[in-house]
Order: structure tokens, then C-alpha cells, then sequence
């Protein structure tokens, strides 16, 4: 069942949203060359438990994964892209990162991904993280009320193809409220004027994520870890938005952003 949000529930998530985005700007500030990534987790859990928040990953046992997730964050590493499983390991100078962090405030859930470039970065790089947040931009702007849930697919897709970056199907965005995966799964490749109407009060966390050369992915031992099949580097971008009647507002931007900003 799709549950449309109130105004004031949508300003609940907002407040998970801020924090949210602190805290992935703090891995970014902190993810530096000789860091080791269970370092970084563990600060992260020390920002949740002082905020009073609950992690949303911590015991997700979901079908996919050989659960339960014993970590507050994702963390990904260059061929990695998705549910990167925190391990011992010192990052290294020019190493692309992919943090994705769920938390939930007062019963209200938002979600967001960044991902960043240890040390020196590589244009092929760059590019590839710019392109998941050209993808989510433009999904954003296409998440109005009226539009058609295919619309938001077709932009990212259509971003994808400008690039020359094939799409995974498989994991994608979803709605996103009181729990972290609500109804509605949103596929990175779609048809425009197809779908579920939007309309205001639908809660969508929207998240490209790209591999440079394949659209096919690869489970690490850990079970959680997906790496792109070819070993091409990648990216993820992430954010929590509210669909309003006066357009999509993100929840989980930072305080430097404009409130419709995607980046």
C-alpha cells in the first residue's frame, strides 16, 4: 500500500533528511588517503547514537543479503557501488567512494549516497559521479505531480544514455517514509507518460548508480558487497525527496543547497 505523506509528517523526514546529510559530509571531510573504512563507521555510529537516531541498516536481513548487516553505513569501494560492507580497509589515494546511510528520527526515515574521490582524482572519475548527479537532478525535476512514475525512469536513463553508461535494473529507488523500502520500486531505466501517477505527498528516495562499462553486477562473500561484473569503476547518488504541490522538495540536502538542489 502507497501511504501519502501529511505536511507535517513530510517535515518529520525532513528532519532525518539534515541529518542525513551532516553525516555524509563528514565522511566526505574524513575520507582521506590512509583512513581505514571501519575508522569511518565507526564515527558514523557514534553520530547516530549521539543524535539519539536509529541506524536503518543495523539487523536489515532482507532477502538479497546474507544478513543481518552489523553496520550503520554503506561503504564502496571503486568496483563496488552498492550495500558495501565496512571492512578493514585503508583507503588509498585516488579510491572512489560510495557512502549510502538510512537513518530513521521520531519514526521518519530518510535516505541518501555520495560518492567522493580520495586524493587525487581521475577524470574518468569524476565524470562518472557527475553523471549519477546529473541523473538524479533530473529525475528530481521530473518527480512533479501529474508526471507519471516512468518520467522519473526515463530521466535517469536518458542521462545514462548521454553519457554512455549502461543501466542495472535491478536495484533502484523506493518509496521511503516510516520504515526504509516502502512500496514502489523506481528503475533507473523506464518509459516516459508510464507508470503511477505522482502526486503530492508521495515520499521517493531516487538513486542513479552507474558503472562505467557493464550493467551487470557481482556479489562479494560477504553477501552484501555488489561490484560491477567487469571490475569498471562506479558511482551512486542519493537522495530522499517529498513530492509537494509546489514540486519536489529534497529532504536530504545540505544546508548549502538550494531546497530543490540535487547535488
Amino acid at each position: 500500500m502507497i501511504e501519502l505523506k501529511t505536511p507535517a509528517e513530510i517535515q518529520r523526514m525532513h528532519v532525518a533528511g539534515r541529518f542525513v546529510a551532516e553525516v555524509l559530509s563528514e565522511v566526505g571531510r574524513r575520507a582521506e588517503v590512509g583512513v581505514n573504512l571501519l575508522d569511518l563507521e565507526r564515527h558514523v555510529r557514534g553520530m547516530i547514537k549521539r543524535r539519539g537516531a536509529d541506524s536503518c541498516y543495523w539487523d536489515y536481513a532482507p532477502s538479497f543479503g546474507r544478513g543481518p548487516f552489523r553496520n550503520v553505513i554503506c561503504l564502496s569501494v571503486n568496483d563496488a557501488v552498492l550495500h558495501g560492507l565496512p571492512r578493514d580497509y585503508t583507503l588509498r589515494d585516488g579510491d572512489v567512494l560510495s557512502a549510502d546511510l538510512a537513518v530513521g528520527i521520531d519514526g521518519w526515515v530518510a535516505d541518501s549516497a555520495r560518492t567522493f574521490v580520495v586524493g587525487t582524482a581521475a577524470e574518468e572519475d569524476l565524470r562518472i559521479i557527475r553523471a549519477t548527479e546529473a541523473a538524479l537532478e533530473a529525475a528530481i525535476e521530473a518527480a512533479r505531480p501529474g508526471n507519471r512514475l516512468g518520467d522519473i525512469s526515463a530521466a535517469v536513463w536518458a542521462v545514462a544514455r548521454d553519457h554512455g553508461y549502461p543501466v542495472n535494473t535491478e536495484f533502484g529507488g523506493h518509496g521511503i517514509g516510516r520504515t526504509m523500502h516502502e512500496e514502489i520500486h523506481v528503475p533507473n531505466k523506464g518509459r516516459a507518460g508510464r507508470g503511477l501517477i505522482l502526486r503530492p505527498g508521495l515520499t521517493l528516495a531516487l538513486e542513479p548508480w552507474f558503472a562505467r562499462t557493464t550493467d551487470r553486477i557481482v556479489y562479494d562473500p560477504d553477501g552484501w558487497t555488489i561490484r560491477s561484473a567487469d571490475g569498471s569503476r562506479t558511482a551512486h547518488s542519493e537522495h530522499t525527496i517529498a513530492i509537494t504541490d509546489d514540486g519536489p522538495l529534497v529532504l536530504t540536502r545540505r544546508e548549502q543547497e538550494s531546497p530543490h538542489s540535487a547535488g
